[in-house]
């Protein structure tokens, strides 16, 4: 069992219910549809919110703990959510086949990350999205959520680089504040990004 399984062993939802901010803005402004794939998505709050909008979503995480705790939200939701227990190292980025693919707040090794980023840029179809809000590298002394070891957090030209030849729509570093379940609250420095695929 690894250390999300664990985490997520509780009756509560510990990143809370509600989807993400920054993602449920971005909904409201590009009306996000089709195929959606959220990654590292934990207990599924912002997968089954995808749901509510009409989108078809699959949820990956390798916690299974986590997957059966999304499971139990869209049913209380009363929409339809496929989930695979998936653990990054091991993914099968398939090219051209999601809409959207929606990471948030999902922290890796770096050398998993740059694998992440590229395996995402390959299987978003061409005219579809990338969106995801993470910590930046700034965010340790915030103290306000997120991994205490800096190699996990991002920087911004992980970003810049890896879709340098895609339609930036949004790119944003700097402090918000989040209010989400117990783990994620207070001022907390951030990068946003949105990204479409050329067509």
């Amino acid at each position: 069992m690894n250390h999300w399984d664990t985490r997520f062993q509780t009756e509560n939802y510990v990143y809370g219910t509600k989807p993400n901010v920054f993602l449920a803005d971005v909904q409201k402004e590009l009306r996000l549809s089709g195929n959606a794939l959220a990654i590292a998505e934990g207990e599924g709050r912002n997968a089954v919110f995808l749901a509510e909008q009409g989108m078809n979503v699959t949820a990956w995480d390798y916690a299974e703990s986590g997957l059966k705790k999304a499971k139990k939200l869209a049913a209380t939701r009363g929409v339809n959510l496929h989930t695979e227990l998936v653990d990054l190292n091991e993914a099968n980025w398939q090219a051209n086949q999601w809409d959207a693919i929606v990471c948030i707040f999902g922290h890796f090794p770096t050398d998993l990350r740059k694998k992440t980023l590229l395996g995402v840029k390959e299987a978003v179809k061409p005219g579809g999205y990338y969106v995801t809000e993470v910590y930046s590298y700034k965010q340790i002394p915030y103290n306000s959520g997120g991994p205490r070891d800096e190699t996990l957090l991002y920087q911004p030209e992980e970003f810049l680089q890896t879709f340098a030849d895609w339609r930036v729509i949004h790119f944003f570093m700097g402090e918000v504040e989040r209010q989400e379940g117990d783990l994620h609250n207070g001022l907390s420095h951030v990068i946003q990004f949105v990204g479409q695929k050329p067509r």
